[in-house]
C-alpha cells in the first residue's frame, strides 16, 4: 500500500520541494489513477518505481520520465473541450483495479465483481458482466500498467464482504 494512500503528490520542478494534494471525492489509489494521476516519483518512489515498470511491460521504451507519462495521460484523460475521455470495453477483458461507468455509476473492477463507488467508500457489489461494454474511466496506459503487474490501493471498504 502507498504511503499516502489517499493524497496524490505534485512535485514542483526545482529545487523539487513536494505538495500533497489531497483531492476532494478521490477514495483511493484506483479512484486518483483513474482521473489521469500517477504516483508522485519522489513523495512516493517506490510505487513510481513499480508504476513505471509495469507501464513498460506493454511499451518498447525503457524507463519513461514523469513527465513523459504525465503527458500520455493527459491526452488519454480528457477530450477537447475538457470532458472526460472514456472508451468501451468488456469488463471480463480488464484488470482489477480498473474503475468503470455502467448504469448511470462508477464502478470498480474487483474479482469476479464490480464494486460501486462512493465518495465515503465502495458499496454495492455485482457480478462481473463477461458481454456487456461498459465506458471504461481508467486511462488506457493505466489500465495496462495494471495489467502489466501494478497493484493500486485500494480502500478496505473494497475488500469487504
Amino acid at each position: 500500500m502507498p504511503s499516502r494512500p489517499f493524497c496524490i503528490h505534485h512535485c514542483t520542478s526545482l529545487p523539487y520541494r513536494c505538495h500533497a494534494l489531497c483531492l476532494a471525492g478521490r477514495l483511493d489509489e484506483a479512484t486518483a489513477l483513474a482521473a489521469g494521476h500517477r504516483p508522485c516519483a519522489l513523495c512516493r518512489h517506490a510505487d513510481y518505481q513499480r508504476f513505471t515498470q509495469a507501464w513498460t511491460s506493454s511499451r518498447p521504451v525503457d524507463v519513461p520520465r514523469a513527465d513523459d507519462i504525465d503527458r500520455a495521460l493527459h491526452a488519454e484523460r480528457l477530450q477537447r473541450g475538457g470532458a472526460k475521455r472514456t472508451y468501451m470495453a468488456r469488463p471480463s477483458d480488464l484488470p482489477d483495479g480498473t474503475m468503470v461507468a455502467l448504469d448511470g455509476r462508477a464502478w470498480l473492477i474487483l474479482g469476479r465483481e464490480l464494486v460501486a463507488w462512493s465518495a465515503a467508500g465502495y458499496t454495492d457489489r455485482r457480478r462481473r458482466p463477461t458481454r456487456t461494454k461498459v465506458a471504461v474511466l481508467t486511462p488506457p496506459s493505466t489500465v495496462a500498467a495494471i495489467r502489466g503487474g501494478y497493484h493500486p490501493a485500494l480502500h478496505p471498504s473494497a475488500e469487504d464482504r
